[in-house]
């Protein structure tokens, strides 16, 4: 404990478990939620990590800041979380959702599978539209959520968290090839989803 102590003050940076509430639920909340895209998951997730920091409070070792700890405390939550989620799924591959489209709606049956005519990806940057609003975020928050619990997993993990892929096919035990599948047709499904849903092209 002494050690743990010197360490923190060789650094200076100390825990203060009573100004957490205070200090870091707001931001806690803010990036949970953009990445489970539930209000009461979000808020569980961010009560698990204060109580998981104050059980392990003295394995604190200074090297980063407090709220830096905090946030690697829920990254892991979230991970748990998705990780768990997707042993729901029959099939990392197979869609759950009502109205997300096929792979051979997007590309035409062959060895090299072109897209079709009325699939080819528009250009966005042409779009009258402000991606700023609360409105967009609830659309996009809707195609997620449209998304295979793994699919979200691994397109969270890998593309809001920037984490390598080699790690991502490690914490959902899927290989390489199952990984660029996944992303790929995430992809696929949440542009169709905006397309279909927000944009006006």
């Amino acid at each position: 404990m002494s050690s743990i102590l010197e360490k923190q003050a060789n650094t200076g940076n100390t825990l203060d478990p009573t100004k957490w509430v205070h200090l870091y639920a707001d931001y806690l909340y803010k990036y949970a939620y953009y990445r489970v895209n539930n209000d009461e998951l979000a808020q569980d997730l961010v009560q698990d990590v204060f109580l998981s920091a104050l059980k392990g409070k003295d394995t604190y070792k200074g090297e980063a800041s407090e709220k830096t700890w905090l946030v690697s405390i829920l990254k892991n939550k979230i991970l748990d979380h998705y990780k768990k989620a997707s042993t729901r799924n029959e099939s990392p591959l197979k869609l759950n959702t009502y109205d997300a489209p096929s792979y051979d709606y997007f590309f035409n049956s062959g060895k090299f599978g072109h897209w079709k005519k009325e699939t080819l990806p528009k250009d966005w940057t042409s779009a009258e539209n402000n991606f700023d609003t609360k409105e967009f975020y609830k659309t996009l928050e809707n195609c997620l959520n449209k998304l295979p619990e793994k699919w979200k997993g691994v397109f969270t993990l890998s593309l809001l968290e920037d984490s390598d892929s080699k790690i991502v096919c490690k914490e959902f035990n899927i290989t390489s090839s199952n990984f660029w599948v996944i992303i790929h047709r995430a992809k696929l499904q949440m542009r169709a989803c905006l397309e279909k849903n927000w944009l006006h092209l």
